[in-house]
């Protein structure tokens, strides 16, 4: 697989990744089976997928723990990124960016992971009580100790930039101009998709002014750019998707000439190519600093996520892909 380079510490990792959060954390739990995620993230790694995402928060705790059981076995295969700053509560979920906290939260992670040092440590979200230098200078004293290699961001929440009137992410901007002041950002996290674009406008290009890694998170729109969900099929409770604007059966029907778009695309470059490569495609071609980390917990979607890699669209596919109909039950 193409490798690619993440901040100026040209940390190097396959272009496509594997997000581990949906093996234990926000999707059914009725189809989430330990085995069967050990064998996705072993297939991730044997295709050169080698950037594993993951987070404390995440189970919480369980994500990190299945991670931890193939690092094991293959960490000089692996590219590991986890996050901090999040804790889960029995109904809520609080940030927490003490210094304290987080070098505590560190060596938790090194424990559950089973490693000596965390590629990639982002701050998941920034602690409105703590400054958000103080937080980033806590993470810096980590990768001076040799715990972590280097530092990313998350991007803040979308649906409070939106109700704000401002851009979607001049939060998130202004977060990483005062971070980048203490120690330098390697990445950015944030969503980037066919049906998710914004990222586009801001925060792509203030990451490649600056030599920033982009890591981009949903890039098959939780699964709706698949094409493999039944519009009025339903998701289970704890399922995300059953509370997303997004996924009412009368936006997923609505939305439905997207998903069309990228078959159509697809079928030019071949009966084996689907909808969902084009997607991921779509997101490399959107230049050489974007990783996209697609979501998955079987060797299947794995497989046909790594193969997007090497998918090269014509400039007539970005121009029919850019001509798509917006998404329709956004956040707005």
């Amino acid at each position: 697989m193409e490798r690619r380079t993440i901040g100026a510490g040209a940390l190097a990792t396959g272009a496509v990744g594997l997000g581990c959060m949906p093996m234990s954390w926000s999707y059914s739990g009725s189809r989430q089976r330990g085995e069967e995620s050990l064998r996705a993230v072993h297939r991730a790694l044997d295709l050169g997928s080698t950037l594993l995402d993951t987070a404390d928060m995440y189970g919480p705790f369980t994500n990190e723990l299945l991670v931890g059981r193939v690092l094991k076995e293959r960490r000089g295969d692996a590219f590991v990124s986890t996050k901090v700053g999040l804790l889960v509560g029995e109904q809520h979920i609080v940030a927490n960016g003490r210094p304290g906290y987080v070098r505590r939260a560190c060596d938790a992670s090194l424990r559950r992971l089973q490693t000596d040092v965390i590629d990639l440590y982002q701050l998941h979200r920034a602690d409105p009580e703590v400054p958000v230098e103080e937080t980033w200078g806590a993470m810096a004293e980590l990768v001076r100790a040799g715990k972590v290699r280097a530092l990313g961001l998350c991007a803040v929440g979308a649906r409070g930039g939106r109700r704000s009137g401002a851009r979607l992410h001049d939060a998130t901007i202004r977060q990483l101009q005062r971070v980048q002041q203490v120690f330098p950002v390697s990445a950015v996290e944030a969503e980037l998709s066919v049906w998710s674009p914004e990222s586009l406008d801001a925060l792509l290009p203030w990451c490649a002014a600056r030599g920033v890694g982009f890591l981009a998170a949903m890039p098959l729109g939780n699964g709706f750019l698949t094409g493999t969900l039944t519009p009025g099929e339903g998701f289970e409770p704890d399922d995300m998707r059953a509370r997303h604007p997004r996924f009412t059966a009368e936006m997923m029907a609505a939305n439905q000439p997207i998903v069309a778009g990228l078959r159509r695309v697809a079928r030019r470059h071949g009966d084996h190519v689907t909808a969902a490569q084009v997607a991921l495609a779509w997101v490399l071609a959107q230049g050489p600093h974007v990783l996209p980390v697609p979501g998955a917990k079987r060797e299947r979607w794995v497989t046909e996520n790594a193969a997007a890699a090497a998918l090269r669209l014509t400039p007539d596919d970005l121009a029919e892909v850019a001509a798509l109909p917006g998404a329709m039950g956004s956040w707005d």
